[in-house]
């Protein structure tokens, strides 16, 4: 938990952009969920059913309650060139301990290989760090999801661990990568 909130809108290079989730965007995502299951499903619990337009609303408004809270900080990617489709989803996550913010992140099928993961996560990682009392960015994926993996690698991230965790997903192998950036050490004295 932090008391700071990162920025709402994130514009990136390539007209990519990432906004602050939001009950309006129910909708957009929904559509952009149902459409991606069979890319997600192997690696997301969540993805096992298409959700329903109504459980979207209702965890888009968890979604806004807990970035009130600073607990959770989720956002939805999009280009400038199609304007109203959401082609990926990230966040910002307080599950795993103080000081520290869990980084998620899956993109459109359409849209992989483009650097959109990359470019995305790179930026959510330095609003990470450059909140009030967070000093650690963590991204943790199965071992089997190398187009996941390959994102924090990319980003200088360092491969902590390989933990052993329950299957929850068909592609899973119960062998988790958890890949570390830490905010550098002589920043950590003048938290921002």
């Amino acid at each position: 938990m932090t008391t700071g909130r990162p920025p709402e809108l994130l514009r990136l290079p390539g007209g990519l952009w990432l906004r602050r989730r939001r009950s309006t965007h129910a909708v957009a995502l929904n559509r952009a969920v149902r459409a991606n299951l069979d890319h997600l499903r192997p690696w997301l619990e969540w993805a096992a059913e298409a959700p329903t337009r109504a459980r979207t609303a209702e965890l888009t408004r968890a979604g806004s309650a807990a970035w009130e809270a600073g607990t959770d900080f989720m956002y939805l990617a999009g280009l400038d060139a199609e304007p109203g489709d959401v082609i990926g989803a990230f966040g910002l996550h307080a599950r795993i301990g103080p000081g520290a913010l869990e980084l998620g992140y899956w993109v459109a099928a359409g849209h992989v290989g483009r650097g959109i993961a990359t470019t995305a996560t790179g930026a959510l990682t330095e609003a990470a760090l450059a909140l009030p009392g967070i000093i650690r960015v963590e991204i943790h994926c199965d071992r089997a999801n190398a187009a996941s993996a390959a994102v924090p690698r990319k980003l200088g991230y360092r491969l902590e661990r390989v933990a052993a965790v329950a299957v929850r997903a068909p592609g899973e192998t119960g062998r988790q990568l958890v890949w570390v950036k830490e905010r550098p050490r002589a920043d950590r004295d003048t938290d921002r």
